[in-house]
């Protein structure tokens, strides 16, 4: 089989869907290997790496994509109408494509899979199970952003982090609000404690208490008795009601007062980010204080962010990068790599060289989106496709 590792395309994006590390480790399990040039340059990973680990490299995109009986991508591939190469059209009917396709959020795209005959794995549905968890991309991309988004807080902030004692006088330390305790919090907490700062974690889910305080920081309560049904069967954030948040708003803005540097990483899965910092929040805050918003892709946590850009309000500033995990291009790269190799290898049937896929497996029945030129996903077939393409 031939297998495709396509230049990424999408803006912001700097990531690529193998390494030379498991692209040889592609190749010892049977693949023909086709990397396109310069398609992991801004990784820091050269076209001689590749070629060194026994892959061959394709000129451009179409010669990449047109013979692939399974292409691994990062970001799902643009479709005609979008700016840039139709990557969808050079695929073959019949081969296979994963990557993180953001499957249930772009339920046109998984039509549009359907439609060429693609059989498609959207790896951000995994499921929170042991088996898959060294196939876990949200996991390991969240360890890349929440430590990269401490590191540009502390970058942007006017002031040192750590508790300084000098002949001169002494710097206090930076307190540092934490707003959700899944991996990418955890890690941002992690980190702003390795920086010297005080640090305080937030989630509704009361479970992460005994995590966040694990790492020396203080959890900030709002109503544990309300708090009780706030994880999902899945271990992700529920919605809360209106008097929670209420409650929540007003434990926060006392919060984001005392607050030099907020990292903001709370999600709902297949929901808009829920709005934790009100603009009215953002302007009783500390001048020169910072905000870090990781879910500004999905709506923002902040009420002010803005997607890709730093700006400031009220003297704070408020910093919205896109694709944070992009920004740690080359330990991003590797470790989702190795994500996708680990999903693909049990699928690889070593007898007659092809893929086994076995929609009765657990992981397999939660990634896969179309198959047989359907939309198989439950959660898809139970709804319309969205209008938007982008």
């Amino acid at each position: 089989m031939k297998l495709s590792v396509p230049k990424e395309r999408r803006r912001d994006e700097r990531r690529v869907a193998a390494s030379p590390d498991t692209a040889k480790k592609l190749v010892g399990l049977g693949f023909e290997v086709v990397v396109e040039t310069g398609a992991g340059v801004e990784s820091g990973f050269l076209d001689a790496a590749y070629e060194e680990a026994g892959a061959a490299i394709a000129a451009a995109g179409a010669a990449t994509l047109s013979d692939g009986d399974v292409v691994l991508k990062v970001q799902r591939p643009l479709i005609g109408g979008e700016e840039g190469d139709d990557e969808l059209a050079l695929m073959k009917p019949g081969a296979v494509l994963i990557g993180a396709l953001a499957g249930l959020q772009h339920a046109d795209h998984a039509a549009a899979y359907a439609r060429a005959g693609l059989t498609t794995f959207s790896l951000e549905l995994l499921p929170r199970i042991t088996r898959a968890q060294s196939m876990d991309i949200l996991s390991s991309q969240s360890n890349i952003a929440g430590y990269k988004a401490v590191l540009d807080g502390a970058g942007a902030f006017g002031r040192a982090m750590p508790m300084m004692m000098t002949a001169a006088g002494t710097i206090p330390p930076a307190r540092v609000l934490v707003l959700g305790a899944g991996v990418a919090g955890l890690q941002a907490i992690a980190t702003a404690r390795r920086l010297g700062a005080i640090v305080t974690g937030y989630d509704v889910r009361p479970a992460v208490k005994e995590q966040v305080e694990s790492l020396g920081a203080k959890f900030l309560a709002v109503d544990q008795d309300a708090a009780a049904d706030a994880e999902t069967a899945g271990g992700y954030a529920r919605e809360m009601g209106a008097s929670y948040r209420e409650r929540e708003a007003e434990v926060l803005r006392a919060a984001l007062e005392r607050s030099d540097i907020v990292v903001c990483t709370a999600l709902i899965p297949g929901r808009t980010a829920p709005v934790l910092i009100a603009a009215d929040m953002v302007r009783a805050m500390r001048p020169g204080s910072v905000i870090v918003d990781l879910a500004v892709e999905q709506g923002g946590n902040c009420e002010l962010s803005e997607p890709g850009a730093v700006a400031v309000r009220h003297g704070v500033t408020i910093v919205g990068h896109a694709n944070m995990p992009s920004r740690l291009a080359e330990n991003a790269s590797s470790m989702y790599a190795r994500n996708l190799l680990n999903f693909l290898t049990p699928l690889v049937d070593r007898e007659d060289g092809t893929l086994a896929i076995d929609r009765d497996d657990e992981i397999v029945a939660a990634c896969l989106i179309t198959r047989d030129g359907a939309v198989v996903h439950p959660s898809l077939t139970a709804r319309p496709a969205d209008k938007d393409v982008a």
